[in-house]
């Protein structure tokens, strides 16, 4: 890929991944608290904040990744220690969602509620948990056909990018 094409690319995905860490799910949160007691929706208000964190990191990555390609100094150091901590930060809050959902099955006494969106919310905890992989473990997101081929041609996904960065201490 030429590097007019990379920018594009890098672009495009650094904007979606912005859009969605500042706008949709902010948005969606807020909506649902608008909607709904905190207390009911607390797994899936859980659920959208850690997409947010991970979001944040994803598009802060691309942002640093397009200013590196035009060649606008960064503080690599700083990136890669700030990439780093999120990443540690991101696998305690996974870890936390299994008590966040027993939480919200004792705010409803012990019951399982649909009416409180609860697959909804186990829907984007999972989702959390993928953005994470995605980032600092294996590519997941398949958007072009280069990712396809090296898929079907290696018969595995491709280690992250950010993963490889944090491995090459480079960012």
């Amino acid at each position: 890929m030429n590097k007019k094409n990379l920018i594009h690319r890098l672009n495009k995905t650094y904007m979606m991944e912005r859009s969605h860490a500042f706008i949709t799910f902010p948005a969606i949160a807020v909506y649902l608290l608008f909607t709904n007691t905190p207390l009911d929706i607390a797994f899936l208000l859980y659920g959208l904040l850690l997409c947010i964190f991970i979001l944040f990191q994803g598009q802060y990555y691309f942002k640093l990744k397009l200013q590196s390609i035009k060649g606008i100094t960064i503080d690599q150091n700083t990136s890669l220690l700030f990439f780093r901590k999120s990443k540690k930060l991101n696998l305690i809050f996974i870890g936390l969602i299994p008590f966040v959902f027993i939480l919200q099955v004792f705010l409803n006494n012990w019951t399982i509620k649909t009416e409180n969106m609860i697959y909804w919310a186990i829907a984007v905890n999972v989702f959390g948990i993928l953005e994470h992989i995605n980032y600092y473990n294996r590519q997941l997101m398949i958007d072009n056909s280069s990712d396809l081929n090296y898929v079907i041609n290696n018969r595995k996904l491709k280690v992250a990018s950010l993963a490889k960065d944090l491995l090459e201490n480079k960012i």
